[in-house]
C-alpha cells in the first residue's frame, strides 16, 4: 500500500536479449502496458539486439512503442566459447548499475540463453525477485544446464507445459510459486492463424512466384557442446536443400559459439546468391510466424520448429540433438543422427507439403492473462529467501558432527560377582549392543571368556557402523588404573588379585585399554552421562550387594596414593557393629548393603518375625532385602528398626564424606538408591554441620553405571578429553 492508501504499482523490469526471447516477452509487455494503474514497466535491452550483423533488432521493440530504459552492449564478438563467457562477464559488470537505478520489484527473464543467466545471477545477488519464463523444459544441449541454473536462481516460474511443471517440482521448486501458463507467443500465434494478408507477407520475403505451402523455412543454430558436428550438419542440410530444389527462406544462426563458422559454410556454398534461397538476419515475429504457418516444411534445430510450428500443423524436420528432449507434436520428424545428405533429403521428401493436426502442447492462447494475474498475487512482504521442497530422503547425517560422535564407540566390560557383561556404547551413552555371560570361577576361564566376548563385540561393531576406540573395564576390588592391574579383589570374584587386565586384552584386540573399579566407574558415568554432568565436586555412592562409590573433586576422579580412596562402604560408623566382608566391624556396608539387609531379613524370618498381614511370602522363595523393605512398608516394626539403623549408618557415613571433601552433590546409585534417598537427606539435615545442610542427595537415573563408566574412560581419553 502507498501512503495515500492506494495499492502500490508493481514495478516490473523486462529484460530482452535477442529476437527469439522478445517474441515470448512482447505479449507480456503489451499486457503490462495495458494496465498502467497496476504495473510500471521498465525495459532493458542487451545482447544480440544491439548487433548490426543480427539485424539491430532493438528497433522492432521501439516500433512496438516501448520505451527502452537501458541499452547494454554486452556481446563480445568472436562467436566462440570464450566469447560467450566474456559476454556473460561483461553483462555482469554492466547490469548492477542499471538494476540499482531501476529498483524493480520483479525481473522477468526468459529461457536459456547465456545473457539470461547473467541477468538472473545479477538480480539474485542484488535481492531482486525473478520470474523465469519457460523453465523446466528439456532440449538436450548446454541450454538445459543454463535453463535449470536460471530456474534455481528464480523465485517464481511461468512454465509452458505440464511436463515442464513436473520437472520444476522434481527440481525441488515450491509448487505454489509455479504457474502453468502456456507459452506467451501462442497468444499471438492463435489470434493470427488465419491472417488475410499472409500471401502479401510471404511474397514480400520470397517473391511473387512463391505459392502457399510450396517453400521451406530453414533455421539452424550451433550446438555449443558439439560445434564441429553442428557445422557438419549445417553443411549437409544446405546440400540437401540445394538438391531438393525448392524456394527456401534461410535465417542466419544465433550468436552462439560456432555461428561464425556456420555463416562461412553458407557463404562458401553461395547460398546468399542462389536463386532458390533468400538469406535474412531478422524477420519481425508477426511476419515470421505467418511464413512458418504457410510453409511446406520447416527444417533445422530451432525451438520454433518444435513449439510454434506445432500450433499450425506445419511439417518440421528437427536435425541433431538440440531439441531432442522437448515435447513435440506429431508434425516433428527427428533426424538425430544427421550424418548424410541422403538422410536429410529423404526426410524432406517425407515431410514437404504435408499438413498435421494443430498442437496446443505449449499453450492455448491465454498465457498473458494468467501471468498478469500471477504477478498481481505476488506478496512483496513475504521473505525474499527461496525455500526448496526437497523430497523425503534419509537424513544426510554422514558428515554431521552428531553422527560422527554417535559412531565413535567404546567397548565396555563389567566384571561382577555373578555376571560378566560386555557392551558397545556410543558417544552419547547409548548401549548399541550388550552381551551377558555367567562369570566363570577360575582365572583362565574368565580371561578366555573376556577375550572371546570382546572379539565378538568388535566384529559386530563393524556391521553396526560403530568405530570402537578402545576398551574400558569395570571390576570389583582395588585397581591400579595407571597400570591396568587388579591389585586385590572382593570375595565375590575368585582368583582375581594381582591380575594384569590391560596387556592381554590390548594384545588380542589391538586397542587401548583402561581399567578401574566399579565404584569409580559409577562416578565417571554420572560425570559424563548423569547428574554429575557439569558438577565440579560430587560423590557417587553405590548401594547394591555391597556399598561402594567414587569421588569427583575439582573435576578429577580421586584415586588416592594406594588406590583405595572412595572405599565408601568401609567407612566405620560403629566400634563394635556387625562384621564386614573386609574383615573389620561397623562398616557402612555391614549395615546398609543388600547383603546386610538380606542377612537381617533371614534372621527375622527364622525368628518368624518377618511376615505380616498382606505380605505374600512363598515357602520355597529365597529371602532377600526386598522382603525386608516390603515388610516395613506393611507396618512390620522389627523390619522398620533394621531399615532405620541401615539408613542412619549410611547417612552418618555420607556426613563423614561431606565433612571431609565437601561435595556439592551426593548421587545414590544401585538398586537401593531410591529407598535410601529420603532418609539420607533427612539425616544430613539433622546431624551434619549447618554449612552442609544444603547439599542435595539425588537418585541416579542411569541404568548401567558400571558399563557407562567403563565406556566413559575410553570416550574421554581416546577423543583427547580428560575427566
Amino acid at each position: 500500500q502507498s501512503e495515500n492508501g492506494q495499492k502500490k504499482k508493481l514495478r516490473v523490469c523486462v529484460a530482452t536479449c535477442n529476437r527469439a526471447d522478445y517474441s515470448k516477452l512482447a505479449p507480456i509487455m503489451f499486457g503490462l502496458k495495458s494496465h498502467p494503474d497496476e504495473f510500471e514497466l521498465e525495459v532493458v535491452v542487451l545482447g544480440s539486439h544491439l548487433i548490426d550483423d543480427y539485424g539491430n533488432t532493438f528497433r522492432m521493440i521501439e516500433q512496438d512503442d516501448f520505451d527502452i530504459g537501458s541499452k547494454l552492449h554486452t556481446i563480445v564478438r568472436g562467436e566462440d566459447e570464450a566469447a560467450m563467457v566474456e559476454s556473460v562477464g561483461l553483462a555482469l559488470v554492466k547490469l548492477p548499475d542499471v538494476l540499482q537505478r531501476l529498483q524493480p520489484d520483479i525481473l522477468l527473464v526468459h529461457g536459456d540463453r547465456f545473457d539470461a543467466l547473467a541477468l538472473a545471477t545479477a538480480a539474485a545477488l542484488m535481492n531482486i525477485r525473478i520470474l523465469h519464463l519457460e523453465g523446466g523444459e528439456v532440449s538436450g544441449t548446454i541450454d538445459d544446464s543454463i535453463r535449470h541454473a536460471i530456474s534455481k536462481l528464480a523465485h517464481y516460474h511461468a512454465c509452458c507445459t505440464r511436463m515442464a511443471e513436473q520437472h520444476l517440482i522434481a527440481m525441488c521448486e515450491d509448487h505454489t510459486r509455479i504457474l502453468l501458463a502456456g507459452c506467451p507467443s501462442y497468444d499471438k500465434l492463435l489470434l493470427t492463424h488465419h491472417k488475410e494478408d499472409y500471401m502479401d507477407i510471404i511474397k514480400s520475403w520470397l517473391g511473387d512466384k512463391v505459392k502457399d505451402h510450396d517453400y521451406i523455412v530453414a533455421l539452424q543454430h550451433p550446438v555449443t557442446t558439439d560445434i564441429k558436428n553442428s557445422i557438419k550438419i549445417y553443411g549437409l542440410m544446405l546440400d540437401a536443400l540445394l538438391s531438393f530444389n525448392k524456394t527456401t527462406l534461410i535465417l542466419f544462426p544465433n550468436i552462439d559459439a560456432g555461428s561464425k563458422e556456420m555463416v562461412r559454410v553458407m557463404r562458401k556454398k553461395g547460398i546468399e546468391q542462389h536463386p532458390n534461397f533468400r538469406a535474412v538476419k531478422h524477420i519481425p515475429f508477426e511476419q515470421f510466424i505467418q511464413l512458418v504457418c504457410h510453409a511446406g516444411c520447416m527444417i533445422g534445430n530451432s525451438s520454433c520448429g518444435v513449439r510454434e510450428a506445432g500450433a499450425y500443423g506445419t511439417p518440421v524436420i528437427n536435425l541433431g540433438t538440440r531439441q531432442t528432449g522437448r515435447e513435440t507434436g506429431e508434425n516433428v520428424l527427428h533426424v538425430r543422427d544427421a550424418d548424410t545428405h541422403n538422410k536429410i533429403y529423404h526426410a524432406l521428401e517425407l515431410q514437404f507439403g504435408k499438413r498435421y493436426p494443430c498442437s496446443k502442447i505449449y499453450g492455448d492462447g491465454n498465457a498473458v492473462p494468467r501471468i498478469l494475474k500471477f504477478l498481481r498475487s505476488i506478496d512483496l512482504e513475504e521473505p525474499l529467501q527461496k525455500t526448496f521442497c526437497f523430497p523425503p530422503v534419509k537424513d544426510p547425517i554422514s558428515q554431521d558432527i552428531d553422527h560422527i560422535l554417535e559412531t565413535q564407540s567404546a567397548l565396555a566390560v563389567d566384571l561382577g560377582g555373578t555376571n560378566l557383561r560386555v557392551a558397545i556404547i556410543c558417544m552419547r551413552g547409548k548401549i548399541v549392543k550388550k552381551y551377558t555371560q555367567a562369570n566363570p570361577k577360575t582365572f583362565e576361564a574368565r580371561m578366555q571368556l573376556i577375550l572371546k566376548m570382546c572379539s565378538d563385540a568388535v566384529r559386530d561393531a563393524v556391521f553396526l557402523n560403530c568405530r570402537v576406540l578402545g576398551v574400558g573395564v569395570s571390576t570389583g576390588g582395588r585397581v591400579n588404573p595407571q597400570e591396568g592391574v587388579v591389585l586385590h579383589s572382593t570375595k565375590l570374584i575368585q582368583e582375581w588379585s594381582s591380575v594384569d587386565l590391560r596387556t592381554p586384552i590390548s594384545d588380542a584386540l589391538l586397542l587401548p585399554v583402561w581399567v578401574d573399579n566399579d565404584g569409580n566407574c559409577a562416578a565417571l558415568a554420572e560425570k559424563k552421562f548423569g547428574h554429575g554432568k557439569g558438577v565440579e565436586n560430587f560423590v557417587t555412592v553405590i548401594t547394591g550387594t555391597g556399598i561402594g562409590g567414587g569421588i569427583i573433586h575439582q573435576n578429577e576422579l580421586v584415586h588416592g596414593s594406594t588406590f583405595c580412596a572412595a572405599e565408601l562402604g568401609h567407612i566405620m560408623v560403629s566400634f563394635d557393629g556387625p562384621e564386614c566382608s573386609c574383615g573389620s566391624r561397623g562398616c557402612i556396608e555391614s549395615y546398609a548393603s543388600g547383603m546386610a539387609l538380606q542377612r537381617e531379613a533371614k534372621r527375622l524370618h527364622d525368628e518368624d518375625l518377618l511376615k505380616v498381614d498382606g505380605m505374600d511370602l512363598k515357602i520355597s522363595e529365597p529371602i532377600t532385602a526386598a522382603h525386608l523393605i516390603n515388610a516395613a512398608r506393611l507396618g512390620n516394626s522389627k523390619a522398620n528398626i533394621v531399615l532405620n539403623k541401615a539408613s542412619t549408618a549410611l547417612g552418618m557415613g555420607i556426613i563423614n564424606i561431606l565433612h571431609t571433601v565437601n561435595p556439592s552433590l551426593v548421587i545414590l546409585s544401585g538398586v537401593l538408591g531410591s529407598y535410601y534417598q529420603a532418609p539420607v537427606q533427612r539425616i544430613i539435615s539433622e546431624r551434619a554441620l549447618f554449612s552442609a545442610h544444603s547439599i542435595k542427595v539425588v537418585t541416579s537415573d542411569l541404568e548401567e553405571p558400571a558399563l557407562l563408566g567403563a565406556a566413559s574412560m575410553v570416550l574421554d581419553y581416546a577423543t583427547r578429553r580428560t575427566y
